[in-house]
């Protein structure tokens, strides 16, 4: 049964369920084992403008859902379940299920008979994106500090200085998104899919008004994950020191798969021991972003994201999954 945080008035599960999701533009992406879908609520025909909705126009349409197979490489191969390599590979299948549900989403907004957003208009957005956190997260910090390194005594405190800046840029970066007004109804449909995770995860019937009483918290979000990252990073490139800085910037990308492994594995350990007080006190700050990157949600918003997991559970039977079947699903709410 849920428990209810003490003032905080909101219920939260207390176990994992195999399930997990993204918030994508006026809709959610819910992710089971074997099947990921995504359900969108469209704009109505006379909300359909050359310039688009406005930021804080929610589309009034009926909502149209899409699922898809997923056979995840991590059960082909044993070798890609092992510690951190997993957290690798099942990073990688998330952003790769991400983007597609994005896609989707976008062009469930574009009035029939216009040509939708094409796949090589999405990979140069993938790139892009992926190109512009490294740099932010990684290089920039590195390349900051380097500038300054002659005036540091030792590289431990060379170490520490990096990672201040790249914590820095990193909630800089979340409050500054957290004001965009274009995102507040992403930041609701994020809000919809925690609770309607943690609704499924407490064993409630999943209705708008049942998810509503939950937080719009949940430990496995992607938001705790990059603080985490962030954290990690200090463990990871300390033994480095301080190198040239052609070698100081290749350290830091080539670091990048052994950072997100390992940071996998931490946010692994905090769900299974989530209940334990050590395992909160942890996982606190990273649950504190959350309140930047996620707002409560309308019920009509909590109805789309039901929406989505009730098309995953139709193809799962969670209570029939393995421990290698979960393996990828501790990162994705």
């Amino acid at each position: 049964m849920p428990e209810e945080p003490q003032g905080s008035g909101q219920l939260q599960a207390q176990r994992d369920a195999p399930v997990g999701g993204q918030a994508v533009l006026e809709g959610v992406m819910m992710r089971g084992v074997s099947t990921w879908a995504v359900a969108v609520r469209k704009p109505l025909p006379e909300q359909l403008r050359a310039d688009g909705l406005r930021p804080d126009e929610p589309a009034l349409g009926d909502v149209e859902v899409a699922s898809f197979p997923l056979v995840s490489v991590l059960q082909r191969h044993r070798v890609l379940r092992w510690p951190v390599i997993r957290g690798v590979v099942a990073l990688v299948e998330s952003l790769k299920i991400g983007f597609q549900a994005l896609s989707i989403s976008a062009n469930a907004q574009v009035p029939e008979g216009e040509e939708e957003i094409g796949r090589g208009t999405w990979a140069g957005t993938v790139v892009l994106a992926l190109a512009l956190a490294v740099g932010l997260f990684f290089l920039l910090p590195a390349g900051l500090t380097n500038l300054v390194k002659d005036e540091l005594p030792n590289s431990v405190v060379f170490v520490i200085v990096e990672k201040l800046v790249r914590i820095t840029i990193f909630l800089t970066y979340l409050w500054l998104i957290s004001r965009l007004v274009h995102l507040q109804r992403v930041f609701q449909y994020h809000g919809a899919e925690h609770k309607t995770i943690s609704c499924y995860e407490a064993g409630l019937p999943l209705t708008p008004q049942n998810a509503q009483r939950f937080s719009r918290l949940h430990p496995r979000c992607g938001t705790s994950f990059l603080l985490i990252v962030m954290v990690v990073a200090i463990v990871v490139f300390a033994p480095l020191g301080t190198p040239d800085w052609w070698l100081l910037l290749l350290s830091r990308v080539l670091g990048i798969p052994i950072v997100a492994g390992l940071a996998f594995e931490v946010i692994k350990l905090f769900g299974k021991h989530r209940r334990r007080r050590w395992a909160q006190v942890l996982m606190w700050p990273g649950m504190q972003l959350q309140r930047l990157t996620t707002r409560e949600p309308e019920l009509a918003q909590l109805a789309v994201a039901i929406a989505a997991m009730e098309a995953v559970l139709e193809v799962e039977r969670p209570g029939e999954t393995s421990a290698e079947d979960l393996v990828g699903l501790e990162v994705v709410a």
